[in-house]
């Protein structure tokens, strides 16, 4: 694939769609509404690994006239595709290519920061409404998701190696109790029970405090009128599409390019902070494991991973994110509920902030 073709590497608007094309992404499509009357300036797409976000996300930016910013941590390494799911095929559709951004921005021997990620995010946000197209912000990790719609503001000073092996000694019960102390708005904002989410909070709090006049903030977030919608799947169906995706990527060469990654002269324990993927087949590479061992563990961890991720999402819910969660079995059916979200506006679809959540917390 050459750069010209790849998703997130051009500035082309999205193309007029063709309504004569059956299929999931054969439907007719409107134009977005771009006046100032527009329900909403960000439509926001979570769910676990597998729920089919991305072609939710690609069919409803043809509908909508939009743009998708990806909100995944890894893939925005270039050169990490079979092991992200960065699916870019899914990006070009017999209506044409949908434009996406935050893929392939870093390199992987970089450590790419949520300070970055907002700061890219916010750059790439301001473009994409400045040619009239809705934004999609579509992906699987939480943090990034809640530090768009919730507006966090982090400084940018890289990790303290000499304070994180000081806290890397201390129990996560210990680790809470500090940050409770020391900034309780961002212990109020993070998963407390995650180790080094707390660690990288601590690492923020205490350079804040010490240098808040010198540590710039990330680039302003706009004001964000956003609505945001969440998959959910029958867990036996959720399984079954870990278990077809991690077989059909492992077909398409997975291995090869964890393979490709250690020639390029990735370090191995850079790889196993890549995430499950890079570190299981490393493993199998280096000769720790077996094949179908490997397969084995690694669809048990991704199937974990969805778990862990539908926790986080029910923890934004009650840290104040609204989520309107829908059934992502049948993607049209879903791409038509949440266009008719977007189109009924405040007043119909999802109200303001407030008004949601309180719906939400009705529903709990």
């Amino acid at each position: 694939m050459d750069s010209t073709s790849r998703p997130g590497r051009t500035a082309r608007d999205p193309p007029v769609s063709d309504a004569s094309v059956p299929g999931i992404f054969g439907r007719a499509t409107t134009a977005w509404s771009r006046g100032p009357t527009a329900p909403c300036d960000l439509l926001a797409i979570c769910g676990p690994t597998a729920s089919g976000k991305t072609r939710l996300g690609v069919e409803l930016a043809l509908r909508l006239d939009g743009e998708i910013l990806s909100a995944d941590s890894r893939q925005v390494y270039r050169g990490l595709d079979l092991g992200t799911g960065k699916d870019l095929e899914e990006y070009r559709t017999p209506r044409g290519q949908v434009h996406c951004h935050l893929i392939d921005v870093a390199d992987p021997t970089e450590v790419y920061t949520v300070w970055r990620y907002l700061a890219d995010f916010a750059d790439a946000y301001r473009k994409v409404r400045a040619r009239g197209h809705l934004a999609l912000l579509v992906g699987g990790t939480g943090l990034y998701l809640e530090a768009v719609l919730r507006s966090y503001r982090i400084p940018a000073d890289p990790p303290d190696p000499a304070l994180r092996a000081r806290l890397e000694r201390k129990s996560v019960a210990e680790l809470s109790a500090l940050l409770a102390n020391l900034e309780p708005e961002l212990y109020a904002r993070i998963d407390a029970r995650n180790k080094p989410r707390l660690i990288r909070a601590l690492e923020i709090a205490q350079a804040a405090e010490a240098e808040a006049a010198q540590v710039p903030a990330p680039c302003p977030l706009p004001t964000l009128r956003a609505l945001v919608i969440g998959l959910r799947l029958d867990r036996a169906v959720l399984r079954e599409r870990i278990a077809v995706r991690l077989a059909n990527r492992l077909r398409q060469g997975l291995v090869d390019e964890v393979r490709s990654l250690r020639q390029r002269g990735i370090a191995a324990e850079r790889l196993r902070q890549l995430g499950m993927e890079y570190r299981h087949v490393a493993r199998y590479l280096a000769g720790e494991v077996g094949y179908e061992r490997m397969c084995s563990e690694l669809q048990r961890d991704i199937g974990r991973l969805a778990k862990r991720q539908e926790t986080y999402f029910r923890g934004m819910e009650r840290r104040g994110v609204p989520i309107h969660w829908i059934d992502g079995t049948d993607l049209m059916t879903a791409a038509d509920g949440v266009e008719r979200l977007v189109r009924a506006g405040p007043s119909e679809g999802h109200g303001g902030a407030r008004g949601a959540g309180e719906r939400a917390e009705e529903d709990d």
